[in-house]
C-alpha cells in the first residue's frame, strides 16, 4: 500500500488473526467463532485443541460454521504466528518482566494501525490457566480486559467477543493511518534472537549455565521499538560481523 492509497476495512479485518492456544472445549471455540463473525473477522488459527472439529463447536457457532470450516489446526504457537508482524497476548497473569500493557481500546488501534498492510494476531490462552511465560515472551504487548478483581476470569468466547467489538468499533469509527514500514514478522525476530543468543553467548557476556532473564529483558526492549524487516536485517549484518572477527559461533576458535 502507497503512502496515499486508502485503508481499507477488509483488508484490515483479513489481516487480523485470533488465536486459541490449547482449547480445552470444543463449545468455547464454536463461541469464540460466532463472537468473531459478529466483528467481521475470518482467520482462526487452533494450537493444539483437544477436541476438534467436534459437533459441539459447530453447535455454538451457530451461523459461524465457515469459519470453523476454514479454521488452521497447528501443533505449536510460533506456527500460528510466524507471519505476523504484530502479537498481543491476552492474559490477567502478573509477570516479573512485565509486557507492554493495553486496555482493550488501545490494544485495538494497536493492531489496525498495522493489519491494514500486514497480519496480525490476537492470542489466546487456556480456560483454566491462560497463556504461560513462554507463551508470552513469544507476544510484543499485553491486553487486559478489565473485570470484577474478585472474579475477573473471563469465559474464552466472551474475552474474543470483547476484543472483537473494540476491533470493530476503531475501524468504523476512525480512521486509523497504515504504517509505512512493515514491522519484522515474529519468525525474523525469534531467528534474530537466537543468533544473538548464540553470539552473547561466545563473547561470554551471557552465561547459559546462569542466564537468569537477560534474553528475556532483551527481547522486551527490543520488540517495544517494533523494528522493521531492514532494520533486523541490518542487527543480523551486525552480529554476523562480529562473528567473522573471530568473537562468535562461527569463529575459527570455536571450530
Amino acid at each position: 500500500m502507497t503512502e496515499n492509497a486508502k485503508p481499507r476495512a477488509e483488508d484490515a479485518l483479513r489481516n487480523i488473526r485470533i488465536v486459541l492456544v490449547g482449547p480445552t472445549h470444543p463449545g468455547n471455540i464454536g463461541g469464540a467463532a460466532r463472537a468473531m463473525k459478529n466483528s467481521g473477522l475470518s482467520d482462526l488459527r487452533l494450537v493444539a485443541p483437544r477436541l476438534f472439529p467436534h459437533p459441539d463447536a459447530d453447535a455454538r457457532a451457530a451461523g459461524a460454521e465457515e469459519i470453523l470450516a476454514q479454521a488452521v489446526v497447528v501443533d505449536t504457537l510460533e506456527a500460528a504466528i510466524a507471519d505476523c508482524h504484530l502479537v498481543v497476548g491476552a492474559s490477567a497473569r502478573s509477570r516479573t518482566i512485565p509486557l507492554s500493557s493495553f486496555a482493550p481500546d488501545e490494544t485495538a488501534r494497536s493492531l489496525l494501525s498495522v493489519a491494514y498492510t500486514a497480519p496480525v494476531a490476537l492470542v489466546f490462552g487456556r480456560e483454566r490457566t491462560g497463556l504461560t511465560n513462554s507463551e508470552l515472551d513469544r507476544c510484543q504487548q499485553l491486553v487486559m480486559i478489565p473485570a470484577n478483581p474478585v472474579f475477573s476470569s473471563l469465559n474464552l468466547a466472551a474475552a474474543v467477543q470483547v476484543l472483537g467489538y473494540e476491533l470493530y468499533k476503531a475501524l468504523v469509527g476512525q480512521s486509523v493511518k497504515a504504517h509505512a514500514s512493515r514491522a519484522a514478522t515474529r519468525a525474523e525476530m525469534h531467528h534474530f534472537y537466537g543468533h544473538l543468543e548464540r553470539v552473547l553467548i561466545d563473547l561470554e557476556f551471557l552465561n547459559p549455565a546462569a542466564p537468569r532473564k537477560l534474553m528475556r529483558r532483551i527481547m522486551r526492549l527490543v520488540d517495544r521499538s517494533r523494528p522493521d524487516s531492514n532494520e533486523i536485517n541490518i542487527l543480523e549484518g551486525i552480529l554476523t560481523a562480529i562473528e567473522r572477527l573471530g568473537h562468535g559461533p562461527s569463529s575459527p576458535r570455536n571450530t
